[in-house]
C-alpha cells in the first residue's frame, strides 16, 4: 500500500468507528513527535471535532515548542481542531512527593498515566474518545511503551504501520520539518535521552529484526544476528504488556 492510500484508508477508518459508535469528538496528545503528529492529522482529516492537548511535565522547550508549533498549524488548517496546553507538572510534582525513593522508570511512568487520566477527562467532557499514537514497532514489536499510560487507548489507527511509514506518512501530510526530523523520544525523561538511547537500537534496525523474528527466517550477518537476538531480548521483558491479563480460571463447580 502506498503511503497516500495508507493516509485516506486511516483516515476513513477513524471517521467510520466514529460513525458507527455516535462518537462525537476525537481527543489526541501531542508531544512534539512524529507519531502524534500524525495521529492528530489524520483525525483532524475526518471532520470530527478533534481536540488535541499538550500536556508538558518538566518538558524540554525544543519538545514543547515542537508539540505547540503542530497545534497552531493544524487549527490554521482545519476549523474542526481545537488545542488547549495543560501543564500537569505542578500536579506531577505534587505526586512526586509522596514517595521517598528516586525511583526514575516508576515516576517516567507516571507522567504517561497521569496524561492518560487527562485525555479521559477531556473525553468524557467532549463525547469523545481517546485516540492512541502507538506504532507497530512500539506495540507489538518491543512494547515500548507505559501500560496503563499510552497504551491506555480507545482507537489505535497507526498500530499496523511500522514508525518509517509513520515518517513517510508525515512527509505526505505536511508535518513540520523539525518534527519529521527530531530524534524519537518518549519525553517522559528530564535528561536528554532518546528511544534508541533506551532501545539501543534505531526504529530501521528494529523493524528489520521485527521481520526476522516473525518469519523465522535467520539474519544473514553477525550484525543483523547481534539485533535480532537484542529485539527478542526487550520484546520478551515487556511481553507482559502485549498479552491479555492473566486470569485465574477456576471452571464449573461440581
Amino acid at each position: 500500500m502506498n503511503t497516500k492510500d495508507r493516509i485516506e484508508k486511516i483516515s476513513l477508518w477513524i471517521k467510520d468507528y466514529a460513525d458507527k459508535h455516535k462518537i462525537e469528538s476525537l481527543v489526541v496528545g501531542v508531544s512534539g513527535g512524529i507519531d502524534s503528529a500524525v495521529v492528530s492529522t489524520l483525525c483532524a482529516m475526518t471532520g470530527i471535532q478533534t481536540y488535541v492537548l499538550s500536556m508538558p511535565i518538566r518538558q524540554r522547550q525544543d519538545q514543547h515548542d515542537r508539540s505547540i508549533d503542530h497545534c497552531i498549524k493544524l487549527i490554521e488548517r482545519f476549523p474542526n481542531v481545537h488545542w488547549e496546553t495543560i501543564d500537569l507538572t505542578e500536579t506531577f510534582e505534587t505526586f512526586e512527593k509522596l514517595w521517598t525513593t528516586d525511583n526514575g522508570l516508576g515516576l517516567a511512568n507516571s507522567r504517561s498515566r497521569l496524561r492518560m487520566l487527562t485525555l479521559y477527562q477531556m473525553a468524557s467532557e467532549k463525547n469523545g474518545i481517546v485516540v492512541g499514537t502507538g506504532n507497530r514497532v512500539e506495540d507489538f514489536g518491543v512494547g515500548f511503551y507505559t501500560k496503563y499510560g499510552d497504551g491506555g487507548v480507545d482507537i489505535s489507527p497507526i498500530a499496523d504501520c511500522l514508525k518509517t511509514e509513520v515518517w513517510d506518512m508525515g512527509r505526505e501530510l505536511g508535518v513540520s520539518e523539525d518534527i519529521i526530523n527530531a530524534e524519537p523520544t518518549d519525553g517522559l525523561w528530564d535528561d536528554a535521552r532518546n528511544d534508541e538511547d533506551q532501545l539501543g537500537m534505531t526504529y530501521p534496525e528494529l523493524e528489520e529484526a521485527m521481520k526476522y523474528a516473525e518469519s523465522g527466517e535467520t539474519p544473514p550477518d553477525g550484525k543483523k544476528k547481534q539485533n535480532l537476538i537484542k529485539f527478542l531480548a526487550i520484546q520478551k521483558k515487556a511481553r507482559h504488556k502485549m498479552e491479555p491479563i492473566p486470569i485465574c480460571m477456576l471452571g464449573d463447580e461440581e
